[in-house]
C-alpha cells in the first residue's frame, strides 16, 4: 500500500495526511446506515494506514456519524487524527435552514464537543453560508472558539470568494472546503486563486463525483430511494447517457495506466498541488485501499490535459445539485454596515 504523505493544510500550522475521509456515507445520505463496528474498523484500518485526517459534520445522521466518530477515537486513536466537523445546517422537523448566527454557532461546536466527545475540534467549518447576516458576524464567534481552546482552526465550506476574503479578514482562515473532480471544476476560475492567494489549503469533497468514476452509469440504477444521489441531476437518465461517455474514456484511459478510474480520477485531484486535500469517502476497506494507491499513480502534463478535455464543462450534463442555492456561487452575505446586532 502506498504511503499517505503529510501537508500542510493552509498557513496557520495545520498538518494533516494528504488524503482524508470523508465519513458521511458511513451514517447518512447515501442509503441506509452502516453498522457502527464495520465502520469502526474501516477508520481504524484507514488510520493505521496514514489517512488521519478525518471528515464529519453535525448534519450527518443529523448527529449520529459524529457520535460513531466519537466511538472510534476511544483509547489513543484520538491523538493519531485530525478531526474535521462542520455547523451550520439545522435540520429541524425534515425542514433544512442554514444558520451562522453567534448563539448558534456555540451551541453547535458545544453539541458536537459532547458527541464526539473530545475537549477541542481540530477543523471547524461553517458547512454553508449564512446568507441573511454578515460573515463577519459568524466569523466573529468562530475566533471566540478559537480563543477558548474549544476549537482550533477555522474553515468555510461552499463560500464565494468575496466571503472567503472577509471572512479572512476576522481571523485567518485554515480551509475551505469545496467540491472538486473531474466533472466539478467551477471552483477553478476564482475560488481556487483566492484560497492560493491567501494561504488557505484546499479540501476537495466528492473528488470521485459522488461516486460515479468508481462505477460509472451503473451505480445511478442501484442507489436506494434513500440514497440522494438518485435524485441529482447529473444521474438522471436523460444525463446519464452523454455523461456515460466521459466514464468510457476514463476507463480507456485507465486501462492504459494500469490503474482503477477512481484512481485516475483521485489522481487528478492530487496532482492539482500540495495545498489539496482530497476526502474521498468510502464504507468499504477495499476501496480505501484503493484510494489510498491512487496516491502512487503519476500523471504527465499531457495526461493532465487529455483527461480535462475528457471532462470539459460543456461535455458534463446536469448541475452539481438540483437547487444551487446552498453553494459558493450564493454564497454572498451582506455588509458588516448594515448589521445592527
Amino acid at each position: 500500500m502506498a504511503t499517505v504523505k503529510r501537508i500542510k493544510l493552509g498557513s496557520q500550522g495545520l498538518e494533516v495526511s494528504a488524503q482524508g475521509l470523508g465519513c458521511m456515507g458511513m451514517s447518512a445520505f447515501y442509503g441506509p446506515p452502516k453498522p457502527d463496528q464495520d465502520m469502526i474498523a474501516l477508520i481504524y484500518h484507514a488510520v493505521n494506514a496514514g489517512v488521519t485526517f478525518l471528515d464529519t459534520s453535525d448534519v450527518y445522521g443529523p448527529h449520529t456519524n459524529e457520535i460513531l466518530l466519537g466511538k472510534a477515537l476511544k483509547g489513543g486513536m484520538r491523538e493519531k487524527v485530525e478531526l474535521a466537523t462542520k455547523f451550520g445546517i439545522s435540520l429541524v422537523d425534515g425542514k433544512r435552514e442554514i444558520k451562522g448566527d453567534p448563539a448558534y454557532v456555540r451551541a453547535a461546536c458545544e453539541a458536537s464537543l459532547k458527541r464526539l466527545d473530545i475537549d477541542c475540534i481540530d477543523l471547524y467549518y461553517q458547512h454553508r453560508i449564512d446568507t441573511r447576516l454578515p460573515i463577519e458576524v459568524t466569523m466573529g464567534e468562530l475566533k471566540k472558539l478559537v480563543e477558548e481552546g474549544k476549537i482550533k482552526y477555522i474553515g468555510l465550506s461552499e463560500a464565494s470568494a468575496s466571503t472567503i476574503r472577509r471572512a479572512h479578514a476576522v481571523h485567518p482562515v485554515t480551509a475551505v472546503q469545496l467540491e472538486w473532480s473531474l466533472w466539478s471544476r467551477d471552483v477553478e476560475k476564482e475560488i481556487i486563486p483566492t484560497c492560493r492567494e491567501l494561504g488557505i489549503g484546499i479540501v476537495a469533497y466528492s473528488p470521485l463525483g459522488r461516486g460515479f468514476f468508481s462505477s460509472g452509469p451503473k451505480l445511478a440504477e442501484n442507489l436506494s430511494n434513500e440514497d440522494f444521489r438518485k435524485y441529482l441531476p447529473r444521474f438522471q437518465a436523460e444525463n446519464l447517457v452523454q455523461n456515460k461517455n466521459i466514464f468510457e474514456r476514463v476507463c480507456e484511459m485507465a486501462a492504459r495506466k494500469q490503474c482503477t478510474t477512481s484512481q485516475l480520477a483521485l489522481a487528478w485531484v492530487h496532482h492539482q498541488g500540495n495545498d489539496v486535500c482530497p476526502i474521498p469517502g468510502t464504507t468499504k476497506i477495499e476501496n480505501l485501499k484503493q484510494n489510498i494507491g491512487a496516491l502512487s499513480v503519476k500523471l504527465t502534463p499531457e495526461e493532465m490535459a487529455e483527461l480535462e478535455a475528457v471532462a470539459s464543462a460543456d461535455a458534463v450534463k446536469g448541475d452539481r445539485y438540483a437547487s444551487m442555492v446552498g453553494t459558493w456561487e450564493n454564497s454572498d452575505t451582506p455588509p458588516l454596515s448594515s448589521w445592527n446586532a
